[in-house]
């Protein structure tokens, strides 16, 4: 029997054995904790209170229209979404 080899990847690029142990040695001494959090969490909002994440099921020929729709008006997926929840 054969062993199948994986490659990790982050956004499409492969990860190196020596960026592990890179992360590896900068976990192990310790993280600034103060200037992480001044970095701030996840995206930044859009109104004074916190936005609700809400999933929706399309078929691929209605992303191809939404994809479609966002190219010609130069707005992202949620952009297209919420022009037409609220036209």
């Amino acid at each position: 029997m054969s062993e199948t080899s994986t490659t990790e990847t982050i956004n499409g690029v492969s990860v190196t054995e020596d960026q592990i142990q890179a992360w590896v040695a900068e976990a192990e001494a310790g993280y600034d904790v103060e200037a992480l959090k001044a970095r701030g969490r996840g995206r930044p909002g859009r109104a004074t209170e916190a936005s609700q994440v809400v999933t929706v099921r399309l078929t691929s020929d209605e992303i191809r229209e939404l994809d479609r729709r966002a190219d010609s008006k130069q707005l992202t997926r949620s952009e297209v979404i919420r022009e037409a929840l609220f036209a």
